[in-house]
C-alpha cells in the first residue's frame, strides 16, 4: 500500500470516498489531528517571532516544537490506522476448515483488534496534548491568529472523539475483558478531557474579541 499521507490532498480524498474500507475513521481521525497541530504550529510561530509577545516568547517556542513533532506523527499515524485495519481483513481470510485453522484464524482476529484499537488510542492521545497545547495558543497566541488557534483546538477535538469512536466499535468484537474495561476508562477520560478543553479555548476566544 502507497504511504497514504504521501497522497496529494485530492487523491487522499477520492480514496476515502471509494469503496475501500481504508483509509476510514481512523486514519481520517489522525489527519485532522495533523492539520491541528499544523494550525496550533503556525499560530505558535506568528507569536513567539513578534517582539510584542515576549513574554510567552520561550512558552510559544516549546509549543511549536512539541506541535510540530506531533503533526509528523500523526501523519504517520494516518497509513498506521489503516494497516492496523488490514491486519484484522487479513485475519478473516484465514481459512478455517479445521479445529485446529478456527483457533489460528480467533487468535489472528483477537490479535487484529486490538492493534485496531491501540493505533486509535495513540491517535486520540496525541491529538489530546495537540488539543493542550492548541488551547494555550488561544489564550496566549497572538491576537490576529486567535481565530486559527481556535479552529486547531477543535480538529483536535474532532480527531480525539473520532479516534476514540474507532476504538469503541472494534471493542465490541475482543474477548478479553480486562483489555476491554482498561481501553474503554481511557476512551472515557479522553472524552471528558476533550469537551472540557475545547469549551476553554471557546470561552478563551470569546474574551479576546472583547
Amino acid at each position: 500500500m502507497q504511504d497514504l499521507k504521501n497522497l496529494t490532498v485530492a487523491e487522499l480524498s477520492a480514496l476515502t470516498a471509494s469503496d475501500a474500507p481504508v483509509p476510514g475513521g481512523g486514519s481520517t481521525s489522525a489527519m485532522t489531528g495533523a492539520f491541528a497541530a499544523s494550525l496550533t504550529a503556525m499560530v505558535a510561530k506568528l507569536t513567539h517571532s513578534k517582539p510584542k509577545y515576549a513574554p510567552v516568547q520561550e512558552e510559544m517556542l516549546a509549543i511549536d516544537k512539541e506541535a510540530d513533532s506531533l503533526r509528523l506523527k500523526l501523519l504517520d499515524d494516518i497509513q498506521r490506522d489503516s494497516v492496523s485495519y488490514q491486519a484484522f481483513m487479513k485475519a478473516l481470510k484465514m481459512p478455517k476448515g479445521t479445529e485446529e485453522e478456527i483457533k489460528a484464524r480467533q487468535t489472528a482476529m483477537q490479535a487484529g483488534l486490538k492493534e485496531a484499537c491501540d493505533v486509535p488510542l495513540s491517535i486520540a492521545q496525541d491529538a489530546s496534548t495537540v488539543l493542550k497545547l492548541a488551547v494555550a495558543t488561544v489564550k496566549r497566541g497572538n491576537l490576529n491568529t486567535y481565530s486559527d488557534a481556535l479552529v486547531g483546538a477543535m480538529l483536535a477535538r474532532t480527531a480525539i472523539l473520532g479516534a476514540v469512536s474507532n476504538v469503541r466499535i472494534n471493542l465490541e468484537g475482543i474477548k478479553d475483558e480486562a483489555f476491554k474495561m482498561e481501553m474503554n476508562k481511557a476512551c472515557d477520560q479522553l472524552e471528558a478531557q476533550a469537551h472540557q478543553l475545547e469549551q476553554e479555548a471557546v470561552i478563551a476566544a470569546k474574551t479576546r474579541e472583547e
